[in-house]
């Protein structure tokens, strides 16, 4: 059945598990991961903070060589898959070499979004999504003196926090009338706005770039509502694109994203996609979304193992995602899309609380400053489909931990 194996596209948190989940799944036959990254694949998150801060910091292998050796994975590093003939079940790589399959996945993942602007190409302007890039960006944190971040969502809300903490001139530029606007409560934003304010950065809300200044070729400030803002470096950081382009040159359905079904299937017989390159029907939401998060590719990447290997089901888990920013965690379980109502659990002034969001009665999604137990407890309680009230919610006297099992017995 897999003469010539299962490839995996893409060296991220989500091909090293669709890897180690084709294994523990049983599957023994050839399989092959390739990314066009020189190193094995690495823990992310961290780039855009203790990697930054420390030079000695290097990157943390999401699993030892030894792993991919122990377990017959094959790893194709720095090679670029620059053509999939479905039809053929084959790919074409950079160097020109074609690789057969009769499984594919497709973890692609996103590329960050880059502003048509003027000055956008010239030296210390930066993203950063991958390791090259984070090391372009530490080599020029180490002697930049004023920092210009372009977006307040996580991306750039961490490397600002980086920054700050190194003693670097911090301006956060965002277009937006508050930070993180897409993801987390109005609370949370505010929150973080006098976290950040407080830190020493200069926070600009409603404030798009217009344009970055070069002398020789290297960036030496940014202009914004007409005022001339002196940066060494300029961090980019207003969002990602799905890498789609292979997919749909191939013929496979796409829209925001490669479309798959509930069990991650593409619309081609044999092909898999997951993470954030992929467009899935969420269950709760009952319409397609694309997420962005280790968690989900994670969670994906064991449901397309599955249905690889003929044993398909379909894909429900709740989201989670996280952002350290100097030395608050915040940490985000659900969607809260369609809330009509919040409530506050704990001290927004003691830098510990968490915001409950509720359609009606019923819980959707919970953002937590700097509270660990609130966040398990709503992973429980959204899994399991329960909703306490929100007076219970926002009523620090309620064990909600202990009212989660309650619940769920009864």
């Amino acid at each position: 059945m897999f003469e010539n194996g299962i490839i995996i596209v893409g060296g991220g948190h989500g091909g090293s598990q669709l890897a180690a989940s084709l294994r523990s799944e049983g599957y023994d036959g050839p399989l092959r991961l390739v990314t066009a990254e020189g190193d094995i694949p690495y823990q992310r998150p961290p780039l855009s903070k203790a990697y930054l801060k420390d030079p000695a910091h290097d990157l943390l292998p999401l699993r030892p060589e030894s792993f991919y050796d122990k377990n017959g994975i094959q790893l194709i590093l720095a090679s670029e898959v620059e053509s999939i003939d479905a039809g053929a079940r084959t790919l074409r790589l950079s160097d020109g070499a074609v690789l057969a399959f009769d499984g594919l996945a497709i973890a692609t993942g996103a590329r960050p979004r880059m502003p048509p602007i003027e000055g956008i190409h010239l030296a210390g302007v930066h993203a950063l999504r991958v390791a090259a890039e984070a090391r372009a960006l530490r080599d020029r944190l180490a002697t930049a003196d004023s920092v210009v971040v372009v977006g307040g969502g996580f991306i750039g809300l961490e490397v600002a926090a980086t920054a700050r903490l190194l003693g670097r001139k911090v301006t956060v530029l965002e277009a937006a009338d508050r930070l993180m606007g897409r993801v987390v409560a109005p609370e949370i934003s505010r929150h973080f706005l006098g976290l950040h304010r407080g830190w020493g950065s200069d926070i600009r809300l409603g404030t798009p770039i217009g344009r970055i200044v070069g002398e020789n070729g290297r960036v030496v400030a940014v202009e914004a509502a007409g005022e001339r803002i002196p940066a060494d470096l300029v961090l980019i950081g207003i969002g990602v694109l799905p890498n789609t382009e292979i997919a749909a040159a191939a013929g496979l359905s796409t829209d925001n994203g490669i479309l798959v079904d509930d069990a991650m299937a593409t619309s081609a017989p044999g092909i898999v996609a997951i993470g954030d390159c992929v467009s899935f029907p969420h269950a709760a939401l009952g319409r397609r979304i694309r997420l962005e998060s280790v968690q989900n590719a994670v969670d994906q990447a064991k449901i397309a193992a599955r249905t690889l290997l003929g044993r398909p089901e379909p894909f429900d888990e709740v989201p989670w995602f996280w952002s350290d920013q100097g030395d608050v965690k915040l940490q985000m379980v659900g969607l809260p899309f369609g809330a009509t109502r919040s409530v506050v659990r704990g001290r927004v002034e003691d830098n510990r609380f968490s915001v409950f969001h509720f359609a009606d009665d019923r819980l959707l999604a919970i953002d937590s400053v700097n509270r660990p137990a609130d966040h398990m407890v709503g992973r429980r309680l959204l899994a399991a489909g329960l909703s306490p009230s929100p007076e219970m919610c926002a009523d620090e006297s309620v064990d909600l931990k202990g009212l989660a099992v309650k619940m769920a017995e009864t």
